[in-house]
């Protein structure tokens, strides 16, 4: 059999995705372990469901222009943030792991789960997300989709679409998502100070 290579357009604009189900969690651990310390591919797992994902050049431009831009508004406004990129998020009795796009802790501190994820949704398909990060004690996680960022917060059992956010109140979603437009990393992180600092300036 022949294998066609993916063109240039398929690598930038398409996440390879393979689900595999009825899988262990012994093994789910076994992958992670031949794996190793590499950032990709990225896997998850949910009870018994194990995807195993390769981002493609337009998701990992995304989720690496979001992660900038969110540092900067922090350093912006003196708030500390800790960065933790893909942590490998898992409890064996839960049945769940997943490796976020970005995670953070707000403040100097240490935490078993970030208070912050950050998932850019490129290609549609594989494992719930959400019902993943629900019992994993992560207090917010962030979507990107289409130029938009969606906001969930953990409520009780489960997650609750707000308007903002609540790990970091004064987080200006509007600006973010425009810079994130942006073509350019440097200068998507270049207009974001800008705009804070001509803010500053008229009050």
């Amino acid at each position: 059999m022949l294998l066609v290579p993916p063109t240039e357009e398929q690598t930038f604009n398409v996440d390879h995705r393979v689900i595999l189900h009825g899988v262990s969690w012994k093994t789910y651990e076994a992958i992670l372990a031949a794996r190793g310390d590499r950032s990709a591919p990225r896997i998850a797992y949910l009870e018994g469901e194990l995807e195993i994902m390769s981002p493609s050049e337009g998701h990992e431009d995304i989720k690496k222009k979001w992660a900038r831009l969110l540092e900067a508004w922090c350093e912006e406004m003196g708030i500390p943030l800790q960065g933790y990129g893909s942590w490998t998020l898992k409890r064996q009795k839960e049945e769940r792991g997943v490796e976020p796009d970005e995670c953070y802790i707000v403040g100097r501190r240490h935490a078993k789960a970030p208070d912050l994820a950050l998932e850019v949704i490129w290609s549609h398909g594989g494992l719930d997300k959400l019902e993943i990060y629900r019992r994993l004690g992560v207090r917010e996680v962030q979507l990107w989709e289409a130029s938009h960022i969606s906001v969930f917060v953990l409520r009780g059992e489960g997650y609750v679409r707000v308007e903002r956010s609540e790990v970091l109140p004064a987080l200006d979603l509007e600006l973010i998502a425009r810079c994130l437009k942006m073509r350019w990393q440097d200068q998507a992180v270049s207009s974001l100070r800008k705009a804070l600092r001509r803010r500053r300036k008229t009050h």
